[in-house]
């Protein structure tokens, strides 16, 4: 092995679906790094790890990014194995710098820094085991697999200042914040439409039908308005989504509209938004909320700590479905229109792409 080999800088990005992306914001991010990585000189070589069940086409590359495949779902109960062979491989392969979006993989760190001198940068995302999907046994692999993620890994890193917070107080450590981007659902030049039959203008809610999303207090809030809410998210994906879908589907003011990938469709969503309603209170920076944020419209968001840290105090919050409904009835057009232009002011200062980038090719 020649010197210039030895010192070649090898990056095996884990944790994801794969890319490009089609599912979530570690897919977004892990994209968004590839394109860095593409339209910067960068001395150091990057392979994305993929999953082969979730993927309907398997190439061998993604514009600079090598791809590798794992015959397993990269999500669900499947994940902790995906991850750890996800780990496995990237040593076996030579591969010296491993950045590790997720802990679900994370319990194999110790093994893997006792057989190995690669340098692991893990992404705790929000805390995992603290969301109300996941109960007993489950719950306890979630928070051990938090602990080896944070004990064992080289950098760790948070995404929302609330994280850093609680991994300094509960583990006693300072981790690097680095958030998403959000300036890629702009990026569509071509003009596209919204879905039909929708009113011309709405207020939009998007995310996962799931408990901490609070999708039926919001629901139950426009219960007394008369604005109409485009309400966009995977509505069958359990017997919980399609409970709430069920009980709110005659609503005359609710539009519940099944999950859109397309970026030019999610785009014409966005810009005929009035404001957006954010009821995320879990999982650090949410993807949806930066996104939006990029817009410059009125955000209503969860008044939890981590969507607190994300707008700097400077949207409107609720904690209950009357809350909302009170902040939507009594906001008045100059409110609105601050509250619009702070939210594109903070978008545009932190949650774009190029500035993540550099950070995290910074740590590797």
């Amino acid at each position: 092995m020649n010197k210039k080999t030895q010192n070649e800088i090898r990056i095996a990005l884990l944790g994801t679906v794969g890319v490009p992306s089609c599912y979530g914001g570690f897919e977004t991010l892990a994209e968004n790094l590839v394109n860095y990585h593409s339209s910067n000189i960068c001395d150091a070589s990057l392979t994305v790890w993929c999953s082969r069940k979730d993927n309907i086409k398997h190439p061998n590359c993604f514009k600079s990014a090598k791809l590798r495949y794992v015959n397993l779902r990269a999500n669900g109960i499947q994940s902790i194995l995906y991850d750890a062979l996800s780990l496995f491989q990237a040593i076996m392969t030579g591969h010296n710098r491993i950045l590790l979006l997720g802990t679900s993989g994370a319990l194999t760190i110790p093994i893997i820094r006792l057989i190995s001198r690669v340098r692991i940068i893990t992404n705790v995302d929000g805390l995992e085991w603290k969301r109300e999907k996941w109960r007993g046994l489950a719950r306890i692999v979630l928070r051990a697999s938090e602990w080896a993620a944070v004990r064992f890994s080289h950098e760790v890193i948070a995404d929302n200042t609330a994280i850093a917070l609680y991994l300094r107080d509960s583990y006693g450590i300072n981790c690097q914040v680095i958030e998403y981007g959000g300036d890629h659902t702009l990026a569509s030049d071509k003009q596209s439409e919204a879905p039909e039959g929708l009113p011309n203008s709405y207020a939009l809610a998007l995310c996962r039908i799931e408990p901490e999303n609070n999708v039926q207090m919001i629901l139950e809030a426009w219960k007394k308005l008369d604005i109409p809410l485009v309400f966009v998210g995977n509505w069958n994906h359990s017997s919980y989504s399609k409970k709430i879908r069920e009980l709110f589907s005659r609503e005359p003011n609710l539009y519940l509209i099944d999950q859109v990938y397309n970026p030019r469709t999610l785009k014409a969503l966005r810009n005929n938004a009035m404001f957006y309603v954010h009821g995320h209170s879990a999982g650090g920076t949410n993807p949806s909320l930066v996104e939006m944020m990029h817009f410059g419209v009125p955000i209503f968001a969860h008044g939890c700590v981590f969507n607190r840290h994300s707008t700097e105090g400077k949207a409107r919050y609720f904690l209950t479905s009357d809350e909302l409904n009170h902040s939507i009835n009594t906001i008045t057009p100059t409110e609105a229109e601050s509250i619009a232009a702070n939210m594109l002011e903070i978008a545009q200062r932190r949650y774009v792409w190029s500035k993540i980038g550099k950070a995290y090719f910074a740590l590797f």
